[in-house]
C-alpha cells in the first residue's frame, strides 16, 4: 500500500509479537494482492481487463469493499465513485507520470465517458458485471479496508483491546492501558510538515476514523493549485476551500471513501448526510485566507478531548 502500519494492543496472555507481526504482514498482502493497481496480476488489475457484460467470480474481499463502495456511490449522489482511475491518471495522480500539464476540456469530456460506478453490477454471492469499458481503482478506501481486516484479525483471536493504524487511517477496539478509550489524533492541514502538528485530540472506542486532505498531494500551474481529489462529476479536481474532512464511523472502509467524498461535496450537503446517517460523525476543515474554519456534525464534539 505505500505506507507504514502501527498496532498497538494488550492482551491478558503472553503473546509472540514476532508471530503477530508475520500474522499482519500475510493479511496484508492478501489485501494488497486483490486492491492493488500496481500490481498487473492482482484481482481488481484483472478485472479492469476483462471483458463487458461477462460476469466474474470473485473473492470475498474484493466484494465486501465494493459493496461499501457501491453504498458510499449512492449516498453521496456519486461523489465518491470508484471508476475514476482514467481521470486520476489524467491529471497525473495515478499509476502513470505527471506531466504537470492541465489537460484541456475536450480531453477531459472524453475520459469523463469512460466513469462511471452505476455501470458494474454486484450479483450475490460474489459475482461481478461490468456494462461499460470502467476501470476500477479502490485506492480511497483501500487504506481503510486494509485497517479493518487487521482489527478483525486480532477481535477474532479474542484480543479486543487494539489500536490499529494504516498511513493515518485508524480503529480503536476496547481500551488503553490506562483504562480509556484510545485517543487519537487529527492533523493540521497544512502544506508545511514541520509546522503540522496536530488540530484536534478524540477518543474512540470499537470506532474508526479516516481524514482526507488536500495538502499533500497535489501540483501548481499557472498560479494555480490542483489537488489529487478528482470531482467525479466534472473530471477537474475538487476546487472548494475544504483542505481536511474526518470521518469517524463504525468502520473505516466506509469513513475512508465517505471522507473523501466530503472533500468534494458541498458543506452544507455533506453536513447534512452525516447528521442522517447513524453512528457516522464528521469533522470538516475550511480555508478562508490563512484561517481554518471547522464544521462538525452534531454529535462530533463528543468525542473531542477537553
Amino acid at each position: 500500500m505505500g505506507t507504514f502500519y502501527t498496532i498497538k494492543f494488550i492482551s491478558r496472555n503472553k503473546e509472540s509479537l514476532s508471530l503477530w507481526k508475520n500474522k499482519v504482514d500475510t493479511r496484508l498482502k492478501e489485501v494488497n494482492k486483490k486492491l492493488s493497481m500496481y500490481d498487473p496480476k492482482s484481482e481488481i488489475s484483472l478485472f479492469n481487463s476483462h471483458e463487458i457484460n461477462k460476469p466474474v467470480n470473485i473473492s470475498l474481499d474484493f466484494f465486501s469493499i465494493l459493496l461499501t463502495a457501491k453504498e458510499i456511490y449512492h449516498l453521496t449522489g456519486g461523489s465518491w465513485d470508484g471508476t475514476v482511475k482514467p481521470l486520476v491518471d489524467l491529471w497525473g495522480f495515478g499509476t502513470k507520470k505527471r506531466t504537470g500539464n492541465v489537460p484541456g476540456a475536450d480531453t477531459i469530456r472524453q475520459v469523463l465517458s469512460e466513469t462511471g460506478f452505476n455501470h458494474i453490477s454486484l450479483k450475490k454471492p460474489h459475482t461481478i458485471v461490468k456494462q461499460k469499458s470502467v476501470t476500477l481503482d479502490l485506492g480511497s478506501i483501500a487504506k481503510g479496508y486494509g485497517v479493518d481486516a487487521i482489527a478483525k484479525l486480532f477481535t477474532s483471536s479474542g484480543i479486543h483491546d487494539v489500536l490499529v493504524e494504516i498511513g493515518g487511517e485508524l480503529y480503536a477496539s476496547g481500551k488503553n492501558l490506562n483504562g480509556q478509550s484510545w485517543s487519537v489524533g487529527i492533523s493540521r492541514p497544512d502544506k508545511n510538515y514541520a509546522h503540522q502538528g496536530l488540530y484536534k485530540i478524540i477518543r474512540l472506542n470499537n470506532q474508526a476514523i479516516a481524514t482526507s486532505g488536500n495538502y499533500r498531494n497535489f501540483f501548481e500551474a499557472d498560479g494555480k493549485t490542483f489537488s489529487h481529489i478528482i470531482d467525479p462529476k466534472t473530471g477537474y479536481p475538487a476546487t472548494s476551500q475544504i483542505v481536511s474532512a474526518s470521518v469517524i464511523s463504525k468502520d473505516c472502509t466506509f469513513a475512508d471513501g465517505l471522507a473523501t467524498a466530503l472533500m468534494i461535496m458541498d458543506i452544507q450537503e455533506g453536513l447534512k448526510l452525516v447528521n442522517r446517517l447513524g453512528q457516522t460523525e464528521c469533522l470538516i476543515i475550511q480555508k478562508k485566507g490563512q484561517t481554518l474554519v471547522t464544521h462538525a456534525s452534531e454529535n462530533f464534539d463528543d468525542f473531542l478531548v477537553p
